[in-house]
């Protein structure tokens, strides 16, 4: 069988031709992408500019606060609304759904109060005990418009005048909204523990009244009961949970607050031995990579032989039986529910011993004709480690990423909120009659009254909508949108792409140092990002932008996905589930593309076209290689990972719960020792992840030299390789004897 070095080289792209005069990184280089780093400064520019303009036009109060009817926050300090919080709806049974009252504005007068009402109430109720008690009027007024003091005004123009609620209910709030105490008792709805209530027409319902509503003639026509019944039992158990934990968010957060200002120091000091057990990790990968893989293959193989024989010893026994199920087959029961049925069966057995039989062959033959490649990947992580042990710097390369990042986020995370608060305040013609033909069309609420709308469509009212406005900038806030996020995506792409830029020249100049430490440049992490930016920031922009945009188009993919969820259209459905499956592979191709276009243009200098070109070629000529390398790092790189935040995390736990008895005084008292621990854990995943992107940034760099020396270089006095001796050993390659001594002195 030919070997994928005996394939033609033109079948994969010609080998690169050798440069006898090639010492590493290419120091005399020239801007590469120049068109694409220009449109990338204009795109910035307009960026600034973008969030200049949303700076002066939005108002963040818009999105933080919420507004009554009439386009006031509720809660704002220095204003009447300053110590009223809370939003209050009329008549709440108009906006029963909490998307509404969230996202929408009901066709029902709101109002900013200091608190939500704590009893079932009327506006008839409060006329007839008004006449013995003063304190009704003086309970129920601080509901109804401010300026309003007339309690005998009947109850036909204080609707008709939208000055009070017809009636009021016991409410919570929840997400800064007065909202009914909905709660199930034995499948029943009720209000407060109540089954029965008045309406503002003074008559008592119950919930199962309303359900029937609909076939009562005599109701009023404007609301649709049997609707609003309907969602408020469907929603009502989520209501519940959700203001239960709302009130209850305060407290537990407090004492969250609290954990983390007594256990600061101790999450700090277990974040700084996961940052040294790390470092200590990947240092000791030279001594241990070899043992670690091999340790975790042959437990792999071991685990799958046992597998086998358990497998056959269930089948023995189940065939054993005189008239048991051995004799019954898959076919005989049909589908069920319950797996374990299917346990009972010594057919289930068969197959699984054979399928264990057929991956363990697999693994084993896998194992003796790839042998060798495993051993050079084994080395490459050894020679990995050795790397960074030289160029330590690197390792901390990624808090400069880091807040890099954080600044893009938060720039697209306020530009984000000034655009979407952007505009003056719209308001709508809301009606309840449902052919009113003036319904949601836009009004003024100081002309409202004298219009002809009201005449037409009597009980309709001018009220605040949404924030928005006419003008081009605002009919374009979509779009903006876009392109906010898009250019988002940009940054933060381009932001990784010259951190890998920057770590695949470090360490590409260590790899083509041939007497190492000795030839390796001074500062080689500074050089490699100042030549990043300085020659090459139009290519890293360019392979940025082609990944922002498929990660744009899945954006929308699952926009679109979110929006067909409950449509009947199964080829819709099939069509976009088939899209994001496409698009997701072609996101993470062009990602693994982009990483080795980067570290070729690290080492040659070349645009991004070029260098993208010459990587998959030369790995499409050693694509075995490639797959075992990538699929070895990945699974040590992932055990290292879990292995160090398991072992901080058991640590952190003993050391919380006070098991440890040396310096058990010293625990601090806590709330809910979950708290730290889990910072811990994740904090620990998160740093060890940050390590490991840089070790396995230096593998990839160095196996892409190790192909190209493989190629360009003979092992003869002019042409010597730079690949370890134990790479050499195991490829069967030698440097000749002049070289090879100054080489060995030099290690």
């Amino acid at each position: 069988m030919a070997r994928k070095t005996d394939i033609p080289p033109s079948y994969y792209g010609e080998p690169r031709k050798f440069d006898p005069g090639f010492r590493g990184p290419i120091h005399n280089r020239g801007c590469t992408d120049v068109v694409c780093c220009v449109v990338f400064v204009i795109f910035i520019l307009g960026y600034i500019a973008l969030g200049t303009v949303a700076w002066i036009h939005g108002d963040p109060r818009k999105v933080v606060y919420p507004t009554d009817s009439h386009g006031q926050f509720c809660g704002q300090q220095g204003t009447p609304n300053a110590n009223k919080a809370i939003l209050f709806y009329f008549n709440i049974l108009q906006c029963a759904n909490p998307a509404v009252l969230i996202n929408l504005q009901c066709p029902t007068t709101q109002l900013c109060v200091s608190k939500c009402p704590d009893r079932f109430a009327t506006y008839l109720d409060m006329q007839y005990n008004y006449r013995y008690n003063k304190s009704y009027w003086e309970y129920y007024r601080q509901f109804c418009k401010p300026g309003f003091d007339n309690p005998r005004k009947s109850v036909a123009q204080v609707l008709r005048d939208e000055d009070c609620p017809s009636m009021i209910v016991p409410s919570r709030p929840f997400l800064q909204r007065c909202f009914p105490d909905f709660i199930t008792r034995n499948g029943t709805l009720t209000v407060a523990n109540k089954t029965v209530f008045k309406d503002g027409l003074g008559k008592t319902r119950s919930v199962i009244d309303l359900r029937d509503a609909a076939k009562d003639s005599n109701l009023e026509p404007r609301v649709n009961w049997t609707a609003i019944a309907g969602r408020v039992t469907a929603m009502q158990q989520g209501v519940e949970s959700g203001i239960t934990s709302l009130l209850d968010a305060k407290e537990v957060g407090m004492k969250i607050f609290e954990d983390y200002a007594n256990s600061w120091y101790w999450i700090l000091i277990g974040l700084v031995i996961t940052m040294v057990v790390s470092l200590a990790f990947i240092l000791l990968l030279r001594f241990t990579a070899g043992v670690l893989l091999w340790l975790i293959i042959f437990g792999v193989i071991a685990v799958v032989g046992y597998g086998i024989w358990h497998c056959y010893w269930e089948f023995s026994t189940l065939r054993g039986k005189p008239h048991g199920d051995g004799d019954v087959t898959i076919s005989d029961i049909g589908f069920q529910t319950d797996f374990r049925v299917y346990l009972q069966l010594s057919q289930t057995w068969l197959i699984f011993m054979i399928s264990l039989s057929v991956i363990e062959a697999v693994i084993i033959i896998i194992l003796i004709f790839l042998r060798r490649r495993v051993r050079i990947a084994i080395a490459l992580l050894k020679e990995g480690s050795r790397a960074i042990g030289y160029i330590m710097s690197t390792l901390f390369y990624p808090i400069i990423t880091f807040v890099l990042l954080a600044i893009c986020i938060a720039y697209w995370a306020v530009t984000a909120v000034f655009l979407a608060s952007s505009g003056d305040a719209v308001y709508k013609v809301m009606s309840t009659p449902d052919k009113c033909v003036y319904a949601n069309l836009t009004c003024d609420p100081e002309t409202f009254s004298q219009t002809n709308v009201t005449k037409v469509c009597p009980g309709s009212q001018c009220t605040f909508a949404f924030y928005g406005g006419e003008t081009l900038y605002h009919r374009y806030i979509f779009v903006l949108q876009l392109c906010n996020l898009l250019v988002f995506l940009w940054l933060v792409n381009f932001t990784i792409a010259l951190g890998q830029c920057t770590l695949a020249g470090a360490f590409a100049s260590y790899y083509w140092a041939l007497r190492k430490p000795q030839d390796i440049p001074s500062c080689p992490l500074f050089s490699s990002f100042s030549r990043a930016v300085r020659y090459h920031t139009g290519s890293l922009a360019f392979g940025s932008l082609i990944l922002a945009v498929v990660q744009m188009f899945r954006i929308v993919l699952e926009y679109l996905d979110h929006k067909l969820k409950g449509a009947h259209n199964a080829f819709a459905r099939f069509l976009i589930c088939c899209l994001k499956c496409c698009f997701w592979c072609l996101e993470h191709f062009i990602k693994f593309m982009n990483r080795n276009a980067y570290i070729m243009i690290a080492i040659y200098g070349k645009n991004f076209c070029t260098s993208a070109k010459d990587a998959f070629f030369l790995l499409m000529r050693n694509v075995v290689r490639v797959a075992v390398l990538d699929k070895v790092t990945d699974f040590l790189l992932f055990l290292g990972k879990v292995l160090i935040s398991g072992s901080v995390g058991v640590l952190a736990f003993f050391f919380f719960t006070r098991k440890i008895p040396v310096i058990q005084e010293e625990v601090p008292s806590l709330n809910y020792y979950w708290v730290p621990l889990l910072t811990v854990i994740f904090g620990s995943y998160l740093i060890a992840h940050g390590f490991f992107n840089v070790y396995a940034m230096c593998v990839d760099t160095l196996f892409l030299c190790f192909l190209v020396d493989l190629e360009v270089n003979s092992g003869s006095a002019a042409r010597p390789f730079y690949m370890s001796s134990t790479l050499r050993q195991i490829l069967d390659k030698k440097n000749s004897k002049r070289r090879k001594d100054k080489r060995e002195r030099g290690r």
